[in-house]
């Protein structure tokens, strides 16, 4: 009976048009204080670091944990969903960010962003960490997220 029910649960939500989302069509429904936006080449970098992150268990998920780290001074890219609501969730995050010299980085998808961690829900924040075994996806991420024009 169960292995029926698997097969109709993963046969069912593939046909209304696939789950996946263009760029493009992420970026519409993407929040106006999301700035810096990476661009779609960054933001598969970014999704690539985070899942390599993730099977090192080198990662901060959620706005609490991610708060209470950049708090007692971690170090690493904080990476924002650009689609979450209601802003106020996160908005003092990036100011955070700022005061403490962290790259931070939004990206359109917040579903995208909690399935490269590895998680079946969504995940609006995330903070990225430095480990041996990634390092060099992780530098090349760093570099780009702080080439990104910072807002106003």
């Amino acid at each position: 009976m169960t292995k029926i029910k698997k097969e109709k649960e993963t046969e069912e939500p593939a046909t209304p048009g696939g789950n996946e989302k263009s760029y493009q069509e992420l970026i519409a429904n993407v929040n106006a204080i999301a700035q810096p936006l990476a661009s779609r080449k960054l933001s598969k970098k970014l999704y690539k670091c985070v899942k390599k992150a993730s099977k090192v268990k080198n990662i901060r998920r959620g706005v609490k944990e991610v708060q209470k780290f950049i708090n007692k001074g971690e170090k690493g890219i904080v990476v924002l969903a650009g689609d979450t609501l209601p802003i106020d969730v996160y908005c003092h995050l990036p100011i955070m960010c700022e005061d403490r010299n962290l790259p931070y980085a939004y990206i359109p998808s917040k579903v995208d962003l909690g399935s490269s961690a590895g998680s079946k829900r969504p995940t609006c924040v995330i903070l990225i960490k430095p480990h041996q075994d990634y390092q060099e996806a992780y530098d090349e991420c760093l570099e780009e997220v702080n080439n990104l024009p910072k807002p106003l």
